[in-house]
């Protein structure tokens, strides 16, 4: 039907249909439910954790700041997730990249979603000048890629990670396996290196890049996460 305005129009707005009680009841309790978007506003106060990375590129240590954002809270749907991170040293020859980098994962974060996918990101990082072990025996390609370590392990912390690793059984097969390779070369407590858990002369892993991998049995096994040669 054609309508014809014959007075000058002063003013406009949209015609919404007011939604009816079967449409409410539908969406129901979960609608009102946030969720982690860029829009969210960031609160006064933030809990966070802070991550001590010690390398030997430096004789200054990085602190990693990440901070939380607690979403629903008091209700079953309460979520911890990260929201900010930055990272501090007294050491300046990095300044320009680790502030471009913690603005990068700070608007990742702020995004929402599936965050996990920057450990891997992180971690696939190489110095072309080489890496280092970090204490443990684990092996570091890059500062990136440690810093990745340390944003994992608070993931795990707020439960975004949530794989527990090895089971059971296989922890109890390393354990075994830990226990015959120390009788077999008659290694002492003492001959043990506290900062190392594992054997000196321990090969590098290539699943899990650890130092742990010892010859047993003429096969090559993995004393961290059990990756074995011969299966």
């Amino acid at each position: 039907m054609t309508t014809k305005i014959d007075r000058k129009i002063v003013g406009y707005e949209v015609a919404r249909d007011e939604p009816s009680a079967a449409t409410a009841e539908a969406e129901g309790p979960d609608s009102k439910v946030v969720q982690m978007h860029e829009k969210l506003e960031r609160p006064e106060m933030l809990m966070g954790s802070t991550y001590k990375i010690k390398t030997p590129l430096s004789e200054h240590a990085l602190y990693v700041t990440i901070n939380d954002l607690v979403l629903n809270p008091g209700t079953e749907h309460e979520l911890r997730r990260p929201f900010e991170i930055f990272i501090n040293s007294k050491n300046m020859d990095h300044f320009q990249w680790i502030v471009a980098l913690t603005r990068i994962i700070s608007a990742v974060f702020r995004k929402g979603g599936d965050v996990t996918f920057l450990v891997e990101e992180l971690r696939s990082v190489f110095d072309p000048r080489g890496g280092y072990f970090k204490k443990g025996g684990k092996y570091m390609p890059s500062l990136v890629a440690e810093i990745g370590d340390a944003i994992e392990g608070h993931l795990r912390l707020i439960g975004l990670i949530t794989d527990d690793g090895l089971d059971e059984h296989q922890r109890r097969h390393i354990e075994e396996k830990r226990a015959q390779f120390e009788a077999s070369r008659n290694l002492a407590k003492t001959e043990i290196d506290p900062g190392d858990p594992f054997p000196a002369g321990a090969q590098l892993c290539g699943k899990c890049h650890t130092r742990a991998v010892v010859a047993m049995d003429n096969c090559l096994t993995c004393l961290n996460c059990g990756e074995s040669k011969c299966g």
